[in-house]
C-alpha cells in the first residue's frame, strides 16, 4: 500500500471516529433538568420512537416532529417526577410482581409469556424496554393509590343520590366514548395568562367546529395526559365523567363539540365520539353445600381425600348428605345447616372451589377439591340466572364515583406536582 493511499485511509478511519463521536455526544446531551435528574436526548428520541409506532398502529396521521417532541417530553417530565416521589417513599417493585403482571396481560391476550415476547418482537418492542415502562407504570399506580386512592371515600348517600337523579342528566344505561383536549392554566396564574389560555381554547373549538381533525389537534395542542392518544377518554357512563362534563355531555350527540369549560386545572372541550346502550345484566346464582375435612399434623391431604371419598360412596349408597355434614364437616358454620352455602354469586367463594363447583350438574357431588381451608366434597342443589341490575347498578356507580373522584384529584395532584418542581427545559434542543 502507497503512503497516500495508507493516509487516505487513516483520514477516513478519524472522519468516521469523529463522527461516531459526535453523534454520541449529541445523545448525550441534556434536554431537560428534571428537580435533581436529567433527561438525555436519546432517551428522548426512544420514547418519541416509542410514540411514533402507537400512532402508526392506530393508523392515524403522525404531529410535527417538534410538536411530538415537545409532548413527550412533558410526559417523561411528569413521569419522572412521580418516580422520584415514589422512590422517597420507598415503593419498590420486585422481580417476582413484574413478572406476575407480565404473566396476566399474556393470558389475557390469549397468550404464554414467550408467546407474548415474541409478539412484542414482531411489533419491534424491544422487551427489556417493555418490562422497565411496566415497572414504571405500577410503581407510579402504587404512588397514586397511596396519595390519593387512600383518601377517596364514596358515601352510600353518594351513590343513592346519583340514582335518584341520574334521569335529570341522562339514562344510566347510556354509554359515552368521550374525546377530550386540556388547555393547561398553572395554580396562581395572571388574569392576562387565564385570558390567554381561554383564548386559546376558544380558538381551537372554533377549529373543531369548522371540521378540523379532533385526533390531530389533541396530539399537537393538548396539555392532558392523553394527548398523545389522541385525547381519547374511553367510554364511560355520566357517573363516570369528570363532574364539570356532565352538563355539557348531558345535551350532546354525537359529533358535538363542548366547551371550553373551566376547571382549576385549566379550560377544557369536549367531543363526543359515540354513544352506546347497556342491557340488563344478570348473574347465575348456585345453591350448593359442602363437607369440609380440614389438614393438620394427623390429618394430611392423602388422608382427607380418603376420608371424603368414604363419605361421598356412603352418600352414593343412600344416607343423608346433610346429616353426615353435621357430624363429619369441620366448617361449623354451615354443619349446623347440614352444610348448605345457600345461594352463592360469582366471586362470593374461593376460586377452586367456585370452579369445581360451576362444572357440577345439579345434585352432582364433586370429588374432593382442595382450596386453602382443606378438602371440599361440594354439591349443587339448584342454579337461577338472577337479574342483578339494581345491585350491579349500585356497584357501578359507587366505582364510577370513586374513578372519577380519583381521576379529578389526580389530574389536580399531578399538576401541582409539575408547578412547584424545579424543571429546566433547553428549548433550543427541542
Amino acid at each position: 500500500m502507497s503512503t497516500k493511499t495508507m493516509l487516505k485511509s487513516v483520514i477516513g478511519w478519524l472522519l468516521l471516529l469523529l463522527s461516531w463521536q459526535l453523534q454520541a455526544q449529541v445523545l448525550d446531551t441534556i434536554v431537560a433538568v428534571v428537580e435533581d435528574d436529567v433527561i438525555l436526548e436519546r432517551e428522548l428520541q426512544d420514547e418519541v420512537l416509542a410514540v411514533v409506532q402507537r400512532i402508526q398502529a392506530s393508523k392515524s396521521e403522525i404531529p410535527p416532529n417538534y410538536i411530538l417532541r415537545k409532548q413527550v417530553l412533558e410526559k417523561m417530565i411528569v413521569d419522572k417526577l412521580q418516580r422520584q416521589l415514589a422512590e422517597k417513599a420507598g415503593i419498590n417493585i420486585s422481580e417476582e410482581m413484574l413478572n406476575s403482571s407480565v404473566a396476566d396481560i399474556a393470558q389475557r391476550n390469549n397468550m404464554n409469556v414467550e408467546q407474548f415476547r415474541e409478539e412484542l418482537a414482531r411489533q419491534g418492542m424491544d422487551y427489556t424496554a417493555f418490562l422497565n415502562n411496566m415497572r414504571n407504570e405500577i410503581v407510579i399506580n402504587q404512588l397514586r393509590g397511596r396519595e390519593i386512592g387512600g383518601r377517596i371515600k364514596v358515601t352510600d348517600r353518594e351513590v343513592d343520590h346519583y340514582l335518584e337523579t341520574q334521569d335529570k342528566i341522562g339514562d344510566a344505561s347510556i354509554q359515552y366514548h368521550l374525546g377530550h383536549i386540556l388547555v393547561a392554566v398553572k395554580e396562581g396564574a395572571s388574569a392576562s395568562e387565564i385570558q390567554k389560555a381561554l383564548a386559546k381554547a376558544g380558538d381551537i373549538v372554533n377549529k373543531l367546529r369548522g371540521g378540523a381533525d379532533f385526533t390531530q389537534v389533541a396530539m399537537t395542542q393538548s396539555d392532558d395526559a392523553n394527548a398523545l392518544k389522541g385525547g381519547d377518554l374511553g367510554w364511560r357512563t355520566m357517573s363516570e365523567m369528570p363532574t364539570l362534563f356532565v352538563t355539557d355531555a348531558s345535551n350532546m350527540t354525537t359529533g358535538d363539540i363542548g366547551g371550553p369549560i373551566r376547571s382549576p386545572s385549566g379550560f377544557h372541550i369536549i367531543k363526543m365520539l359515540e354513544t352506546k346502550g347497556v342491557g340488563q345484566h344478570t348473574i347465575v346464582k348456585t345453591k350448593v353445600r359442602h363437607i369440609l375435612i380440614k389438614t393438620n399434623e394427623l390429618v394430611d391431604d392423602a388422608e382427607a381425600k380418603k376420608r371424603l371419598l368414604a363419605l361421598k360412596q356412603r352418600i352414593t349408597d343412600g344416607d343423608d348428605f346433610a346429616s353426615l355434614a353435621r357430624t363429619h364437616s369441620d366448617d361449623k358454620g354451615s354443619a349446623l345447616k347440614g352444610g348448605s352455602l345457600d345461594w352463592v354469586g360469582p366471586n362470593d367463594l374461593v376460586k377452586p372451589f367456585e370452579e369445581a363447583m360451576s362444572k357440577l350438574a345439579i345434585n352432582e357431588i364433586s370429588e374432593p377439591v382442595q382450596t386453602q381451608f382443606g378438602w371440599h366434597l361440594i354439591q349443587v342443589l339448584d342454579r337461577e340466572n338472577k337479574d342483578d341490575s339494581s345491585d350491579y347498578r349500585k356497584n357501578q356507580v359507587r366505582d364510577a364515583i370513586r374513578k372519577r373522584k380519583i381521576e379529578e384529584e389526580t389530574e389536580l395532584w399531578l399538576r401541582k406536582l409539575r408547578d412547584e418542581a424545579y424543571v429546566e427545559i433547553y428549548e433550543d434542543r427541542l
